[in-house]
Parts: structure tokens; C-alpha cells; sequence
């Protein structure tokens, strides 16, 4: 990320802030996509969070602006933001790696993974149908597990940042983390066995 970017915007607000919108754009509409699984309800989110960034930074002392950690400040307006929607709105089952290239592939489970290195047709079914059962399985935890996960595991936030973020303890928030991860676990098992049980009924 570009350390150089508060100084920017402190010293020209309007000149860098189109900077800010190409380094974070992308990764804000990620993380509202996995909290509300709308793309128009995610796409509209990361829109006023950048809108609210703006407006904030503009009311800002300039010492302050140079001060601002970008990621986790952020994260915490459109948090809240999607907070805010999600009383509105019940979260819809998006797959993970829909609109953005932010997932890491690698973070899938293994028994999800395709093993097909050639990128076949087949290969890309498999992908979309894993990314499919894991947004489904994200979507169903609740609020204050997948908000964590989300945060940690597919926006790359430090427990330090999401204790910023989120205001909970770092401690809370690993317990909610590893709790959360479980319960993918599980869940993934369970489908997993459903699918052999009806192959085989």
C-alpha cells in the first residue's frame, strides 16, 4: 500500500484523492460483497464510504490526514456502512471470487481445490461451484464471526487494525476468528457429506 498517500491527501486533497479511490475501491467493494452478498447493495456502499472518506478528510486538520492508517479507517466506514444496510437487507449467497481478484485461491480448502492445472472447462466449474458453497457458507455465520473473518481472511487486515476497526480487543476478536473458521469447517464437512450421501442414495 502507498505509505505516501496521507501525506498526499493532507498536502492536496482533491489532486490524490483519485489515488485513494484506485488503491482501495476494489478491496472496500470485496469486503461489502462478502458482509451484505448484494453486488448493487456492495457497489452502493463502497460508493458513500468513499464519498464519507472524502468528506471527513476534507474537515480533517492536515496533521491529522497525515496521521490517518488508510486500510483500517476505511474498513471502519464501511463497516458501518454495511452494518447499517444489513438491518435492511438479509445477506444474499454471492460466490467469494465474483468482482474482485482479491481472494487468495490458495486460502481454499483442499477438498474444494481444484487439482486440474491446465485450466480446463471443467477446472473452471469446479472453481465456481467451490466459490459458490464457501460464499454460502460465509454468508450463513453469523454477524459476529463473519465480520472478523471477512476482515482477517479476505481483506488481510492485522488483529491489531480489525481491533481498530471494529473496536473488540485483539484477543476477542482471534477467539471470534478461530470460532468463526470452525464453523466453516464444519459446515463444509456437512455439505460434503451430503453431496456423497446423495451421489451414492
Amino acid at each position: 500500500m502507498d505509505d505516501t498517500l496521507p501525506a498526499a491527501l493532507a498536502t492536496d486533497l482533491d489532486a490524490a484523492f483519485e489515488r485513494l479511490v484506485r488503491s482501495h475501491q476494489d478491496r472496500l467493494y470485496s469486503i461489502a460483497l462478502r458482509l451484505l452478498g448484494d453486488p448493487r447493495d456492495a457497489e452502493e456502499v463502497a460508493q458513500d464510504a468513499l464519498v464519507r472518506a472524502y468528506r471527513a478528510i476534507a474537515g480533517y486538520e492536515s496533521q491529522r490526514v497525515r496521521e490517518l492508517h488508510l486500510r483500517p479507517w476505511l474498513a471502519t466506514i464501511l463497516v458501518n456502512l454495511c452494518r447499517n444496510r444489513a438491518r435492511r437487507h438479509r445477506p444474499l449467497l454471492v460466490p467469494l471470487d465474483e468482482g474482485s481478484s482479491t481472494v487468495d485461491p490458495e486460502r481454499t480448502p483442499p477438498e474444494l481445490r481444484s487439482r486440474d492445472p491446465r485450466g480446463s472447462p471443467h477446472d473452471a466449474a469446479l472453481r465456481r461451484d467451490s466459490a459458490r458453497e464457501w460464499a454460502a457458507l460465509v454468508a450463513a455465520l453469523p454477524d459476529r464471526y463473519r465480520t472478523p473473518v471477512v476482515l482477517r481472511h479476505v481483506d488481510g487486515l492485522s488483529y491489531d487494525e480489525m481491533a481498530d476497526v471494529l473496536g473488540r480487543p485483539e484477543g476477542t476478536l482471534k477467539a471470534q476468528v478461530h470460532r468463526g473458521l470452525a464453523q466453516l469447517r464444519v459446515a463444509a464437512e456437512q455439505a460434503a457429506r451430503r453431496d456423497r450421501e446423495e451421489m451414492t442414495a
